[in-house]
């Protein structure tokens, strides 16, 4: 069936057109046209003036809907995708946080199953589970280890949707790891380190190209008794072509911090993220005693740290626009091109263009999700266009 969207602003790689129609038909963009003439035999949906976007690429997010995608069932990544996909995430990358080689396999075949059946999933990403003890925090502690040659190619071996992979530069290994690791195409990180400039140097030379939640498990400027030093932020900021992904949640980090970021490192090199958690997107959360939600984010009971997102993709948008300043336009693509370019989708996902999947949202002048198009099928519950 052909769909045609028109009478929105329509953010395209080459910018905002106005008075345009977007066609969608068999799942993809038949065409961006700069003319809003009802096209015969189509189905017209009148997007009111509101923003015509590219779907949102959920790359780092653990869960939702109540669900971890850690708990490796159909259930769980059903529940989680679906929960972020109402909120603008047409693609997302299921996120496991410190997981077992078992575990691993486990959600890697969940994933594998959703991908055949799924357009939303588009691969697994892998935070640790060879992470620096000490900046991994009380959460992961019973989780982490040190770096396993073996294991790691093993799980390569078995586990072939993965498409990115978080570890502690600092560990012993780290680099023979991210050769080996950047030879199957993943995208590597550095996360939970207190990496200097040196190290950060050698790791982004050996392969480890992004920086995980940029700002949050990491040091920045920092003395060691009379001396002062640089710490892993300001060795990222060195790295002239290192990107880096920030939790535009508001409250991970001051909107002064998210311009800063988007001032030295730019929309090409830098991601939005929600790092969600399960209770992300859930009506009544049955929240473990450990921790605690408050103000809008998960928190550890004793409020001694955060312990983790509650945004979705919108919300990170809204952030960056209405408490960052941050051009429109841009907090998109930092939502959608930016991070399908860096975990290798953005010949099918990430911007509208002819012959791409029709992932498509509007967002009203408030940024609130309107309709969501995924595949070129409209996501049940989210037209609110009438």
């Amino acid at each position: 069936m052909l769909t045609q969207i028109i009478n929105g602003r329509i953010l395209t790689p080459q910018g905002w057109l106005e008075d345009g129609s977007v066609l969608i038909s068999d799942g993809k963009i038949l065409e961006v046209t700069n003319s809003d003439l009802a096209v015969i035999g189509a189905k017209v949906i009148d997007a009111k003036g509101m923003y015509i976007v590219p779907g949102f690429v959920a790359m780092h997010v653990h869960g939702g809907g109540g669900h971890d995608f850690k708990d490796g069932t159909e259930e769980a990544f059903q529940a989680a995708v679906s929960a972020h996909l109402k909120h603008g995430a047409t693609s997302v990358i299921p996120t496991l946080s410190a997981s077992s080689a078992d575990e691993i396999r486990r959600a890697g075949a969940v994933c594998e199953s959703m991908m055949a059946q799924h357009g939303a999933v588009q691969g697994l990403h892998l935070e640790g589970p060879y992470l620096n003890r000490k900046m991994a925090g009380a959460l992961f502690a019973d989780s982490v280890k040190d770096l396993d040659k073996d294991e790691y190619r093993s799980i390569l071996d078995d586990v072939k949707c993965i498409k990115r992979w978080d570890i502690s530069p600092e560990l012993e290994g780290a680099m023979d790891f991210a050769q080996y690791v950047k030879s199957k195409g993943l995208l590597l990180a550095v996360t939970h380190t207190e990496a200097e400039y040196d190290l950060i140097k050698a790791a982004y030379e050996a392969g480890f190209t992004h920086a995980a939640h940029f700002y949050n498990a990491m040091p920045g400027f920092h003395k060691r008794r009379e001396y002062k030093y640089e710490g892993t932020v300001e060795s990222v900021y060195l790295m002239d072509n290192m990107t880096v992904e920030v939790i535009a949640d508001g409250m991970h980090l001051p909107s002064t911090i998210l311009r800063l970021v988007y001032k030295l490192k730019g929309v090409e090199k830098t991601c939005l993220v929600t790092d969600a958690v399960s209770y992300t997107a859930c009506p009544n959360p049955q929240v473990d005693p450990r921790f605690v939600i408050e103000d809008g984010v998960c928190k550890l009971a004793d409020h001694s740290s955060l312990a983790g997102s509650l945004a979705t993709m919108d919300d990170l948008v809204r952030t960056m626009v209405q408490k960052a300043d941050i051009p429109l336009a841009d907090a998109i693509r930092m939502a959608s091109e930016t991070p399908a370019r860096l975990i290798g989708i953005s010949d099918k996902k990430g911007s509208l263009a002819r012959g791409k999947d029709a992932d498509i949202l509007v967002l009203d002048r408030k940024l609130r999700v309107r309709c969501v198009w995924s595949m070129g099928y409209e996501v049940p519950g989210t037209n609110t266009l009438a």
